[in-house]
Protein backbone atom coordinates (compact mmCIF):
# COMPACT_ATOMS: atom_id res chain seq x y z
CA UNK A 1 0.00 0.00 0.00
CA UNK A 2 1.23 3.31 -0.98
CA UNK A 3 1.05 6.21 1.49
CA UNK A 4 0.74 8.79 -1.23
CA UNK A 5 -2.22 7.05 -2.70
CA UNK A 6 -3.86 6.89 0.74
CA UNK A 7 -3.31 10.62 1.34
CA UNK A 8 -4.65 11.45 -2.11
CA UNK A 9 -7.71 9.22 -1.47
CA UNK A 10 -8.31 10.88 1.86
CA UNK A 11 -7.86 14.30 0.25
CA UNK A 12 -10.39 13.44 -2.47
CA UNK A 13 -12.79 12.05 0.15
CA UNK A 14 -12.35 15.18 2.27
CA UNK A 15 -12.90 17.51 -0.70
CA UNK A 16 -16.00 15.54 -1.71
CA UNK A 17 -17.23 15.70 1.89
CA UNK A 18 -16.62 19.49 2.00
CA UNK A 19 -18.35 20.01 -1.37
CA UNK A 20 -21.27 17.83 -0.25
CA UNK A 21 -21.52 19.78 3.05
CA UNK A 22 -21.29 23.13 1.26
CA UNK A 23 -23.94 22.11 -1.26
CA UNK A 24 -26.43 20.20 0.91
CA UNK A 25 -25.69 20.79 4.62
CA UNK A 26 -24.35 24.32 4.84
CA UNK A 27 -27.20 26.26 3.08
CA UNK A 28 -29.98 24.87 5.33
CA UNK A 29 -27.82 25.50 8.40
CA UNK A 30 -27.13 29.10 7.37
CA UNK A 31 -30.82 29.54 6.56
CA UNK A 32 -31.76 28.23 10.02
CA UNK A 33 -29.14 30.48 11.65
CA UNK A 34 -30.40 33.54 9.73
CA UNK A 35 -33.99 32.71 10.65
CA UNK A 36 -32.99 32.28 14.29
CA UNK A 37 -31.09 35.57 14.20
CA UNK A 38 -34.14 37.31 12.70
CA UNK A 39 -36.45 35.79 15.35
CA UNK A 40 -34.08 36.85 18.12
CA UNK A 41 -33.86 40.39 16.73
CA UNK A 42 -37.66 40.59 16.51
CA UNK A 43 -37.93 39.25 20.05
CA UNK A 44 -35.48 41.87 21.31
CA UNK A 45 -37.40 44.61 19.50
CA UNK A 46 -40.68 43.35 20.90
CA UNK A 47 -39.14 43.14 24.38
CA UNK A 48 -37.89 46.72 24.08
CA UNK A 49 -41.33 47.85 22.85
CA UNK A 50 -43.03 45.93 25.66
CA UNK A 51 -40.66 47.49 28.18
CA UNK A 52 -41.52 50.93 26.78
CA UNK A 53 -45.23 50.13 26.99
CA UNK A 54 -44.78 48.86 30.53
CA UNK A 55 -43.00 52.07 31.46
CA UNK A 56 -45.80 54.12 29.87
CA UNK A 57 -48.43 52.01 31.63
CA UNK A 58 -46.63 52.47 34.96
CA UNK A 59 -46.48 56.21 34.37
CA UNK A 60 -50.17 56.33 33.43
CA UNK A 61 -51.07 54.19 36.45
CA UNK A 62 -49.06 56.46 38.72
CA UNK A 63 -50.79 59.52 37.26
CA UNK A 64 -54.19 57.87 37.77
CA UNK A 65 -53.24 56.96 41.33
CA UNK A 66 -52.13 60.53 42.04
CA UNK A 67 -55.35 61.86 40.51
CA UNK A 68 -57.39 59.42 42.62
CA UNK A 69 -55.47 60.46 45.76
CA UNK A 70 -56.10 64.13 44.95
CA UNK A 71 -59.77 63.44 44.34
CA UNK A 72 -60.00 61.51 47.61
CA UNK A 73 -58.28 64.37 49.45
CA UNK A 74 -60.73 66.82 47.88
CA UNK A 75 -63.68 64.64 48.91
CA UNK A 76 -62.33 64.38 52.45
CA UNK A 77 -61.86 68.16 52.58
CA UNK A 78 -65.40 68.69 51.31
CA UNK A 79 -66.73 66.23 53.88
CA UNK A 80 -64.87 68.01 56.66
CA UNK A 81 -66.16 71.38 55.47
CA UNK A 82 -69.70 70.02 55.31
CA UNK A 83 -69.33 68.50 58.79
CA UNK A 84 -68.11 71.85 60.12
CA UNK A 85 -71.00 73.59 58.39
CA UNK A 86 -73.52 71.12 59.83
CA UNK A 87 -71.95 71.53 63.27
CA UNK A 88 -72.20 75.32 63.01
CA UNK A 89 -75.81 75.07 61.84
CA UNK A 90 -76.61 72.78 64.76
CA UNK A 91 -74.92 75.19 67.19
CA UNK A 92 -76.85 78.11 65.70
CA UNK A 93 -80.14 76.21 65.93
CA UNK A 94 -79.32 75.18 69.50
CA UNK A 95 -78.54 78.80 70.43
CA UNK A 96 -81.76 80.01 68.81
CA UNK A 97 -83.75 77.30 70.59
CA UNK A 98 -82.05 78.14 73.90
CA UNK A 99 -82.78 81.84 73.39
CA UNK A 100 -86.39 81.05 72.52
CA UNK A 101 -86.77 78.85 75.59
CA UNK A 102 -85.05 81.47 77.73
CA UNK A 103 -87.30 84.22 76.36
CA UNK A 104 -90.34 82.05 77.03
CA UNK A 105 -89.16 81.30 80.53
CA UNK A 106 -88.45 84.99 81.17
CA UNK A 107 -91.88 85.93 79.86
CA UNK A 108 -93.46 83.29 82.07
CA UNK A 109 -91.44 84.49 85.07
CA UNK A 110 -92.46 88.07 84.32
CA UNK A 111 -96.10 87.02 84.13
CA UNK A 112 -95.77 85.16 87.41
CA UNK A 113 -94.11 88.21 88.99
CA UNK A 114 -96.89 90.45 87.67
CA UNK A 115 -99.54 88.02 88.96
CA UNK A 116 -97.79 87.90 92.31
CA UNK A 117 -97.63 91.73 92.42
CA UNK A 118 -101.30 92.01 91.55
CA UNK A 119 -102.15 89.40 94.14
CA UNK A 120 -99.96 91.22 96.66
CA UNK A 121 -101.60 94.57 95.81
CA UNK A 122 -105.04 93.03 96.13
CA UNK A 123 -104.09 91.38 99.38
CA UNK A 124 -102.49 94.57 100.73
CA UNK A 125 -105.63 96.48 99.73
CA UNK A 126 -107.79 93.98 101.56
CA UNK A 127 -105.53 94.14 104.59
CA UNK A 128 -105.63 97.93 104.50
CA UNK A 129 -109.40 97.89 104.41
CA UNK A 130 -109.53 95.36 107.23
CA UNK A 131 -107.09 97.51 109.17
CA UNK A 132 -109.14 100.61 108.50
CA UNK A 133 -112.33 98.76 109.54
CA UNK A 134 -110.76 97.72 112.76
CA UNK A 135 -109.48 101.20 113.36
CA UNK A 136 -112.81 102.76 112.60
CA UNK A 137 -114.69 99.76 113.94
CA UNK A 138 -117.20 100.28 111.33
CA UNK A 139 -117.83 98.31 108.18
CA UNK A 140 -116.76 99.96 104.95
CA UNK A 141 -118.67 98.97 101.87
CA UNK A 142 -116.15 97.52 99.40
CA UNK A 143 -118.33 98.18 96.34
CA UNK A 144 -118.67 101.85 97.33
CA UNK A 145 -115.00 102.33 97.83
CA UNK A 146 -113.70 100.38 94.81
CA UNK A 147 -112.01 103.48 93.42
CA UNK A 148 -110.19 103.89 96.70
CA UNK A 149 -108.93 100.30 96.46
CA UNK A 150 -107.75 100.79 92.88
CA UNK A 151 -105.81 103.92 93.85
CA UNK A 152 -104.23 102.14 96.78
CA UNK A 153 -103.26 99.17 94.60
CA UNK A 154 -101.74 101.50 91.99
CA UNK A 155 -99.67 103.26 94.65
CA UNK A 156 -98.23 99.97 95.85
Amino acid sequence: MNINLTIIGQLISFVLFVVFCMKFVWPPLTQIMRERQRVLAEGLEKAAAAEKQLEQANTAAEEELNAAKKQAADLIAQARNRATQIEEEAKTKAREEAERILAGAQAEIEQDVNRAREELRRRVGELAIEGAEKILETSIDASRHQSMLDKLAAQL
